[in-house]
């Protein structure tokens, strides 16, 4: 379910981004002038902040109602990749599924969403994540929390000396932790012509095919935990008595935290292939600078290093949208990559989402129009 922090963000949107209402005032008398003048502010901010979402109607239909409802499916996938001098490893956990109803009212939307691979489990030790997008016609916000469960599995080893990785595979191991909370924003260049929320949101409709250059900012906080003794006493226990193994020294480190400071770009594009039919594909490369502690092995030594690393993130959708009735597919995939002269990490995370909604409530201006 969503986090109490993640509806007060969106009340806040919903509020200042709502329909303008002018109102008349009459008789007010000149020594009450200059209450007025706030009032008259906020209005102008109102008005910057609703220009965020101006846009040509002969490329961009806008959502003629007020209120959807919709039920979506939602699949999640991670993966974590560990890379040492002479040795590396990908671990991943099973898949989550989660499915649930929404509701939404212009900008505010609130739904609650079950985890069906997990029924009758304990959920103790599971992932725990929030992944909010906002999308307007000329910014974009990305807000994330991540961290990982105990439910990883050992997917790909390499130990070299000959010996076989292929008996790890898919060996439990609980024994890393990778948290992430981080925010992105982004600006649309040519947000007239081009839509983000008709792939993404379906509050617009796009209705000839044309794309955009981003770009962009964004701050993370990072964690990375490896317990490496019980990494290295996993592996033993599947070797034969005339095996030895010696789990690199790079890998022997106690955990991780470090910042991330990004600047990205990146290009959008929404090809119209049919009526009411959208397919949208966008990549974004940052890069990014990050300062970070850990403690090795001896935990007497500490390591600081500050690089610039190249992240990522790509999102593809498929909408069908006759502004009444809406469904589709979308995915959103995330890199996140940390180099050391030790090691290299990298962890890729995200989810696919299939939904079907309708649209109801015709705003006000839709309704005359049809009289």
């Amino acid at each position: 379910m969503r986090s109490w922090l993640t509806i007060l963000l969106l009340l806040i949107v919903a509020c200042v981004s709502g329909e303008e209402r002018d109102s008349v005032m009459v008789g007010i008398p000149a020594e009450k002038a200059d209450t007025l003048s706030k009032p008259r502010e906020i209005g102008a901010i109102r008005r910057t902040i609703r220009g965020f979402d101006r846009l040509h109607k002969e490329y961009i239909e806008p959502q003629h109602y007020e209120f959807t409802v919709m039920m979506q499916l939602t699949r999640t996938f991670e993966s974590f990749g560990l890379n040492g001098n002479d040795q590396s490893f990908t671990l991943a956990p099973d898949g989550t599924m989660k499915i649930g109803p929404y509701f939404g009212w212009r900008w505010f939307f609130l739904g609650y969403t079950f985890d069906i691979s997990h029924i009758g489990f304990s959920q103790s030790g599971l992932k725990k994540e929030i992944d909010l997008s906002i999308y307007s016609s000329q910014i974009g916000v990305d807000l994330y929390y991540r961290r990982s469960g105990s439910d990883y599995k050992i997917r790909d080893v390499k130990l070299g000396g000959g010996i076989d990785g292929s008996r790890f595979e898919g060996m439990p191991f609980a024994g890393v932790k990778v948290g992430i909370t981080g925010a992105n924003a982004y600006y649309i260049f040519n947000h007239g012509h081009f839509s983000y929320p008709a792939a993404f949101s379906q509050s617009t409709c796009q209705k000839v095919s044309c794309g955009s250059w981003m770009a962009g900012a964004g701050y993370s906080q990072n964690t990375l935990d490896l317990d490496f003794q019980k990494l290295r006493d996993a592996l033993e226990d599947r070797l034969s008595s005339e095996e030895e193994m010696e789990l690199d020294s790079g890998l022997m480190f106690r955990d991780i935290k470090y910042t991330d400071f990004n600047l990205s770009g990146g290009y959008a594009y929404n090809w119209v292939f049919a009526k009411n039919w959208l397919f949208c594909a966008s990549a974004q490369m940052a890069l990014a600078y990050k300062t970070s502690y850990g403690k090795t092995a001896d935990e007497r030594k500490g390591f600081d290093f500050s690089k610039v690393n190249l992240d990522g993130i790509g999102r593809f959708g498929l909408v069908y949208n006759n502004t009444r009735w809406y469904a589709g597919l979308s995915v959103i995939v995330r890199t996140n990559n940390y180099h050391t002269s030790r090691f290299v990490a990298n962890n890729v995370f995200g989810s696919m989402n299939g939904y079907i909604g309708y649209n109801f409530g015709l705003k006000k201006k839709y309704r005359e129009a049809k009289k």
